[in-house]
């Protein structure tokens, strides 16, 4: 009974990390490269991915977002830091905008692998991987702080800050990136 019990929180935690609107759907851990060497036997088959947003194209009934592929984290964020694995397109019935789905931002789809389609880079034509969108999750794009990055520091620079205390970028002794005894 204890293994049973092990195995349902391993189970119950593997998806926790996920955003809800991509952990909810059911999905094969198949990876991109896996699904790109041999795409007819993984026809039909539930997958998650990710990656940044190449470009968005509107049709009558549809749209079409091509993305580079990037590997996902645990929590379903595309890692930026790793080498990008290809390309491959979502297809999804409804209209998303292309001013809300710009080029580089981040995104997560779970959907169903529908073949392939073809798609011109450059001069050149290639077949990329059609991903019927089940669910999407667009990221948000964070924004470090101007000053140090944490804390609070007041409008423009100026106020309390509680690692540094008053001033310019809290510190009364802050002078052009180096710190100079108060005279």
């Amino acid at each position: 009974m204890r293994r049973y019990s092990l195995l349902v929180c391993l189970l119950l935690s593997a998806c926790a990390g996920l955003p809800s609107a991509v952990r909810d759907v059911p999905v094969k851990d198949i990876s991109y490269s896996q699904a790109s060497q041999n795409l007819n036997s993984y026809k039909d088959t539930s997958v998650r991915w990710g990656g940044v947003i190449i470009d968005v194209e509107n049709e009558q009934n549809f749209t079409l977002i091509q993305i580079l592929s990037y590997p996902l984290n645990y929590y379903g964020r595309p890692q930026l830091n790793k080498s990008s694995e290809g390309r491959f397109v979502i297809k999804s019935t409804e209209f998303l905008d292309p001013a809300v789905y710009a080029k580089d931002k981040e995104i997560t789809v779970a959907g169903t692998l529908q073949g392939d389609i073809e798609r011109t880079i450059g001069k050149k034509t290639v077949r990329l991987p059609l991903l019927a969108s089940r669910a999407i999750y667009l990221w948000p794009v964070y924004q470090a702080s101007p000053y140090y990055g944490y804390g609070y520091s007041g409008f423009g620079g100026y106020g309390f800050n509680p690692y540094f205390g008053y001033g310019y970028y809290g510190s009364p002794y802050y002078w052009g990136g180096w710190y100079r005894p108060y005279w």
